[in-house]
């Protein structure tokens, strides 16, 4: 998947960490780690897990925009945030989607 890698070099290089440190740290050669940050290859799901705990990164750090929010996701997301306002915010809230719907189905 395009993106990972660059995300692990970023986070990598933030960790303070060389490729060869983190490469010995998940017993993986140095050259991997290499082909990895240059997404020649991609890493397994054990190795990725690996790396992400040697960085102290989450999944989500990593993957945020390799593997976009899925819709419904977004819209429950949204739900909550509008029902814990109170209810003259709510309806403001929702008259601006109304207008912004209209526009996009136009």
């Amino acid at each position: 998947m395009k993106g990972i890698g660059k995300k692990i070099q970023k986070y990598r290089e933030a960790a303070g960490l060389t490729q060869e440190q983190l490469a010995e740290k998940v017993d993986i050669s140095t050259n991997y780690i290499g082909a990895i940050e240059r997404e020649v290859k991609t890493p397994t799901l054990s190795l990725f897990v690996k790396i992400l705990i040697c960085l102290g990164a989450e999944p989500n750090d990593i993957l945020a925009e390799v593997i976009p929010l899925k819709t419904k996701e977004q819209c429950s997301d949204l739900e909550k945030r509008i029902k814990a306002l109170p209810i003259r915010k709510q309806k403001k809230v929702l008259r601006i989607f109304e207008v912004i719907l209209e526009e996009a189905e136009k």
